[in-house]
Order: C-alpha cells, then sequence, then structure tokens
C-alpha cells in the first residue's frame, strides 16, 4: 500500500489528509467542521437518533485519528470520502451489533429482531450514500474553508467559470486577464478543492 504524498511549498496547498497525518491542528478541526455534517447524515440516513450519531461520530474520528496514517488515495476510485464512509459504516455497524437484543427463542424473539433495521442491504459497501444536497453542502462547506487563502483575482475567475457556467473569455474581459489565466486559476482552484476534501 502506498501512502499519499505530495509535494508543495506551502502547507494549505497540502491535502486535508497528508496535514492530518502531519498532526495539524488546524487540519483535525477544518476535518470536523467540513466532514461532521456528513457523517451525522449518514447515520440520519440509517434511522439513528441524535445521541446515537454524536456518539458513532467521536467513534468515527477517533478511528481517523487511529488510521489516517494508513489512508491510501493511489487508487484509481479510492477518495477520503469514501474511505470516511467505510469508517462510519463500520461504525454503525459495530453500534448495531452492540444494542442488538440477545437471541431469546420464540416468536417474540424473532419479532424484535425484525424491528432491527439491516442497514444499507444490498448497498455497495464502498460507495458512500449520497444525495445532491450532501454533496452541495460539503462542498459549500470546503469552498468556505479555502476562499480566506484564495487571491480574489482567482477566487473570481473560478467561481465565475466553475459555479456560474461563464465562458472563459468573458470572465477574462470582466476582470482584465488572458482566458488562460482564467482557466488555470478554474484548474488550481478545483485541485484546492480535491485537496481540501482530502484527496489527491
Amino acid at each position: 500500500m502506498t501512502v499519499v504524498e505530495e509535494t508543495t511549498g506551502s502547507s494549505s496547498g497540502l491535502s486535508l489528509a497528508i496535514r492530518l497525518r502531519d498532526g495539524s491542528t488546524d487540519a483535525w478541526r477544518e476535518l470536523v467542521d467540513l466532514y461532521g455534517p456528513l457523517v451525522d447524515a449518514w447515520c440520519a440516513q440509517a434511522g439513528l437518533a441524535a445521541s446515537s450519531r454524536a456518539d458513532i461520530g467521536q467513534e468515527v474520528f477517533l478511528a481517523v485519528h487511529r488510521s489516517i496514517a494508513r489512508f491510501d488515495a493511489s487508487g484509481p476510485r479510492a477518495t477520503f470520502r469514501g474511505w470516511l464512509w467505510t469508517i462510519t459504516r463500520n461504525a454503525m455497524l459495530q453500534w448495531r451489533r452492540r444494542r442488538e437484543p440477545e437471541g431469546r427463542g420464540g416468536s417474540t424473539a424473532e419479532a424484535q429482531m425484525a424491528q432491527v433495521p439491516d442497514l444499507w442491504e444490498g448497498e455497495p459497501a464502498d460507495e458512500p450514500p449520497s444525495t445532491a444536497d450532501a454533496t452541495a453542502s460539503l462542498l459549500r462547506r470546503a469552498l468556505q474553508q479555502i476562499r480566506p487563502t484564495v487571491e480574489p483575482q482567482t477566487w473570481n475567475a473560478f467561481w465565475n467559470t466553475a459555479v456560474l457556467g461563464r465562458s472563459a473569455p468573458d470572465v477574462a474581459d470582466e476582470l482584465g486577464i488572458t482566458p488562460a489565466a482564467v482557466r488555470q486559476a478554474k484548474c488550481r482552484m478545483l485541485r484546492r478543492l480535491r485537496r481540501q476534501l482530502g484527496d489527491r
């Protein structure tokens, strides 16, 4: 297994996963702010009560702390979000096992077992459940985290092309730069966004 590696002079340009591995306090705060709501949403989708979701969230982030050095983003479909989903799913399944009623036999015990939801039956274990709202919220939080670290002109070039869908020549005219500079700013920001999400 290859551990994620990246070479960049600025720590703000490093992947969240690398900064977590290196023990950055800011990275841990960003992780919880960025992914905490998503972990909670996954738990809510599984029908867990708020108190249980909070307990599982703590278990998830403790597991991330213990295993971040082994996170491997070199696979073709490997993402930090997918890795976090695997940790969250396992934490929920362990939580469920700890709370399953003890088998006592008879129809009463069978009825109790039938009330325990079968989490994600038939769903691929490595694919996080996703809704458009959850994905949009995650991206919004990531963009809020990186916006203060980006030059205003770079941000405007990115926002106008990637989010608002405007053409590079139109944005270039408005910002007084070349269309190539607009496209380059957009590419840099998309790479920065992937790193903020913990990916390469």
